[in-house]
């Protein structure tokens, strides 16, 4: 997840062991990895509306594994999921997160921002 990693005022972190990596923005996930049934998928935070077209449009999107099924989604490998809509959804993720912070808290969006620093790592 190199995309979530450069994204301005990204904490990469391992809450919940090392074989789930959590990206947080101001300690607000906005995306997970790990694996389910021996399938690493990605679990990224999503808008409703968008989430049901999604899982319309692509039969390995999901409702978001052990997430609220409503405001996440997770994505396998399979028909139509390539690396460019991956990074949009990530992108997405990040940017629906940094909205809901309180201004004081919000690093700048896609659209303002040059450049990306790395990910902060650390484990929880």
């Amino acid at each position: 997840m190199q995309v979530a990693a450069r994204l301005p005022a990204v904490s990469h972190t391992y809450p919940f062991g090392p074989d789930h990596d959590v990206f947080k923005v101001a300690d607000k996930i906005f995306l997970m990895t790990t694996e389910a049934p021996g399938e690493p998928i990605v679990t990224l935070k999503c808008e409703p509306p968008h989430s049901a077209a999604l899982r319309q449009e692509f039969p390995t999107i999901t409702p978001g594994y052990h997430m609220n099924k409503q405001h996440w989604i997770s994505l396998a490998d399979g028909p139509g999921i390539t690396p460019e809509l991956v990074e949009e959804l990530v992108l997405n993720a990040y940017e629906l997160v940094v909205e809901g912070l309180p201004r004081s808290r919000r690093p700048l969006l896609r659209h303002t921002y040059t450049g990306a620093q790395p990910a902060t790592t650390k484990s929880d």
